[in-house]
Formats: structure tokens, sequence, C-alpha cells
């Protein structure tokens, strides 16, 4: 298995792309008025379904990376009508023990799309549109992919042998693109929230938290609230961090003291901490998590409150 690239080392690379203030380009999320005359057209076009003229408007600028973007977007809008591709015909005789080979990966529609966003992104490499498309066309197959490996480890069997992938749809290939997509085009929360569900859809946790920093740091501070609580909730989820999700739930009450769905998150950790450490026989530490957990009920007559009086209650007859 070869190593996984670092985020960090990865948008290490990528702040090269945004020495002058992360500007979008032209056509990575830019006005239309930026774009040439045709390829304004074939955008309408597309837009309006009509996917043969909008291609044959945009093959006017051959070379134009925001023409060969939208002629990807074209294709990418065939592939989705397109029928599923198909496994090969079996050899005629048909062998002893013969076996059918998985049907294609990618649908030919599909092929003609990513090739186009490579050749679009090959021009101008900051193209935030072309980038995002390019991960969203593949996130799917890089999502099979892992579902297979992951498949085949729980039957502890090698993955049945397939063709050579025409596109390296790999999980970091996808999110390589999302953080490019990501640093080229500050402004956009598409590809921060896809990298987020990408990651924790292919268990890449690192490039989820990458993109919980990314969405908050993105916030004014006043406006972190909400990002900070979701970031609390990828931590005590997704990673089992208890202690790292209540202290990004506690600078979310920074700026929303009142906010109770919040307060009940850190109680309830602090409840089931305080609850493990009882049952160890811990009553120290219980009792520490205890009085961390009154601090954020404010209904004493709530489950969390008769739960927090119920251990109370236990250590006061421990002591006697």
């Amino acid at each position: 298995m070869s190593a996984r690239p670092s985020i960090l080392a990865v948008a290490g690379v990528l702040v090269s792309l945004c020495v002058t203030g992360c500007k979008p380009a032209p056509g990575s999320g830019g006005s239309d008025g930026n774009l040439s005359g045709s390829v304004r057209e074939g955008k309408s076009l597309l837009e309006s379904g009509q996917l043969d003229a909008a291609l044959a408007e945009l093959q006017k600028s051959p070379d134009d990376p925001d023409s060969l973007y939208y002629q990807g977007r074209v294709w990418a809008k065939k592939a989705e009508s397109a029928p599923l591709p198909a496994a090969p015909p079996p050899p005629v005789p048909v062998p002893r023990g013969w076996q059918p080979p998985p049907p294609p990966e990618f649908k030919p529609e599909e092929i003609q799309a990513a090739q186009l966003y490579e050749r679009a992104i090959a021009a101008r490499p900051d193209h935030a549109a072309a980038h995002l498309a390019l991960a969203q066309l593949l996130a799917p197959h890089a999502a099979h992919q892992h579902d297979l490996a992951e498949d085949a480890a729980k039957r502890n069997k090698p993955p049945l042998p397939a063709a050579p992938l025409p596109i390296d749809a790999s999980s970091d290939r996808v999110i390589r693109s999302y953080q490019v997509a990501m640093q080229s085009d500050p402004t956009s929360p598409a590809p921060v929230e896809e990298m987020i569900r990408f990651g924790r859809r292919v268990g890449r946790l690192d490039a989820a938290e990458a993109g919980f920093k990314e969405m908050v740091r993105r916030k004014k501070e006043k406006e972190t609230a909400e990002p900070l609580a979701r970031y609390g909730d990828f931590l005590a989820e997704d990673k089992k961090d208890p202690l790292a999700a209540i202290e990004q739930y506690r600078q979310s009450l920074i700026w929303v003291p009142d906010d109770d769905a919040t307060r009940s998150k850190v109680a309830a950790i602090y409840l089931k901490m305080a609850a493990e450490a009882f049952a160890k026989q811990q009553f120290a530490v219980a009792d520490e998590y205890l009085r961390e957990a009154a601090k954020y009920i404010t209904d004493r007559s709530s489950a969390q409150g008769q739960m927090l009086a119920d251990y109370q209650g236990r250590l006061r007859s421990i002591r006697r």
C-alpha cells in the first residue's frame, strides 16, 4: 500500500497557487463577463439543456480553458442519462469455470468529461471550477473502489481482478482536486462541504478535518458558532475524541452562550465520561466530570439533570 500524502503537505503546495490573493480566475467562479463570446453562448445553451448545440458552440474555442471546462460539463450531463457500461460478451466457446468480468467502471461520456477537465486544468492550473467538477465526477467511483477494497478486507480475500481504470479515480486524487478548488476559490463553500462529505464517506478523516478547519477559518469570529459546533460533532462522532469535541463546543458557546443544543452535547460527553469513570471505581475522576457536566445542564428535571443527580447521589453514598 502506497503512503498517503499528508493533507498539510498538499496544502503547502497549493499555497503557491494563491500568492496573488486567491482571486478566482475567469471561469473559476467569476462572472460571465470574463468569458469569450462563444463560451458564453455555449454555457447558456448548456444551461438550457441544448447539449449538442452547446458542444458545437464551445468547440469554436478549442484551446480556451473555460471552453474545455464547459465541454466537460456537457459530457458529464450526457453521462447522467447514458446507459451503464456493460461487461464484454463471453468468449466463444465459453471456457470451463469462466466467470464474467465486472463491467467497466466508467461510462465513455464520463471519460470524455474527465479528459476535458484535465485539459482545462493543464491550461489553467488554478481553474477552481474544473478541479471541483473533476472531483465531483470521480468521487462516486473513488467511493466504489473504496467499498470494493473494504469488502475484500472483510472477507479476508484479495479484491477481484479488474481492468485498469482509464482515469486515476483514487481517493487521493479526488481529495487533491477538492483541495485545489478550495484554495483557488476562497469564497465558494462547495469544495469545502464536498471534501468534508467525501472524506467521511471513504474514511479519510484527515481530509474531512482539513475541510472543517477551513470552514471555520473562512468565517468571521462572530459567525463561527455553527461551523465550530459542526466541527465538534465530527470530532465526537467520527474521530471519537470527546475532549477535542468539547473544546470546539466551548468555542462555539462563546458566541452563542444560550445554545441549548450545544450545551447539551457538552453535558452528554461529561456525563458519559463520568459514568465510565464511576464504573471503573475512579470516583474522584467521576466527581470532576459531574461538576463539569453540571455547568451545562440548565434543566435539572431533564434526563441529563436526573442522570447528574443520580450519580451525585451514588458518590455521596459511597463517601459516607
